[in-house]
């Protein structure tokens, strides 16, 4: 919400695709530390090496303005739950179509490593490699898909990304050798970073005035939650069919089409001006 209402209309969309490809650059450096230091440091250490970022919140803190479009407002939860009730048919449509991006995202990413190591039998260096590839056609792809959204508009940069991403699956699980499979991870993940690289400008453009700052959060985290048990039934899946190709493909695929129905159906504000404040 500070981002997106600090920045004028027309870059929102370039912007949004930027602020969303600092989580596949995160992934990417993990995905480096893991091949590197995972044999030396183990699961803990990256775990406390992880912490480190966090820090930074402090600087954010100190030193970043407040956006141009904040107003203070003490109204806390009470405020949060009026807005969330006077919205309630935006809140609903919000939060199931971050269910679907959320089952997307995790979908494709949290057990792909897992399958690298089971289904091909990929030790740590080859398996940090593939995903830092796949990490590289997601930072292109949000900052791409991102862009594009400020032509093209939300909505649709969100079903491209979804019906294109069905289209690169077979080459993404069911490929054979180091090669094809990094190519495939990074055309998936290019498409699926994608749809995210709409997302903080169209969330943000979606959501209420007077709770910019805590509707986009709340929907969000809702759809997290919701999707939170995306790896535990790809795992179940795993397990009963013998393959994690085939779970991977099962969440991955009606998470697109999921996406594809709540986009079509979604409206858009592209042109709002989100640096005007809420009304008192």
């Amino acid at each position: 919400s500070l981002t997106m209402e600090s920045v004028p209309a027309e870059s929102r969309g370039i912007v949004s695709g930027f602020l969303q490809s600092g989580y596949a650059s995160g992934y990417l450096v993990a995905s480096l530390a893991y091949g590197v230091l995972f044999p030396l440091i183990g699961w803990r250490g990256l775990f406390m090496l992880g912490i480190l970022p966090a820090l930074l919140v402090l600087y954010i803190r100190r030193n970043v303005a407040e956006s141009p479009g904040w107003k203070r407002d003490d109204s806390g939860l009470a405020g949060t739950v009026s807005v969330l009730r006077r919205h309630w048919r935006l809140a609903v449509y919000a939060i199931l179509l971050m269910t679907a991006l959320n089952f997307f995202s995790h979908g494709a990413q949290d057990l792909y490593p897992t399958f690298l190591k089971v289904d091909h039998g990929f030790k740590a260096h080859a398996v940090g490699a593939i995903v830092v590839i796949a990490n590289l056609g997601a930072i292109l792809g949000g900052l791409i898909f991102g862009a594009s959204s400020q032509r093209f508009g939300r909505r649709r940069m969100l079903v491209a990304g979804a019906l294109l991403c069905l289209v690169a699956l077979p080459l993404w699980l069911y490929s054979d050798g180091a090669p094809a499979l990094a190519a495939g991870a990074f055309a998936v993940q290019f498409m699926v970073q994608g749809c995210w690289g709409v997302v903080p400008a169209h969330l943000n453009e979606l959501s209420p005035a007077e709770a910019r700052g805590t509707f986009p959060g709340v929907v969000y985290q809702l759809g997290n939650l919701f999707a939170s048990y995306a790896a535990p039934m790809q795992a179940v899946l795993a397990v009963r069919y013998g393959s994690y190709g085939f779970a991977l493909a099962a969440v991955t695929i009606l998470s697109a089409i999921g996406i594809v129905l709540f986009a079509a159906i979604g409206s858009e504000a592209k042109e709002a001006d989100l640096r005007v404040p809420a009304p008192a």
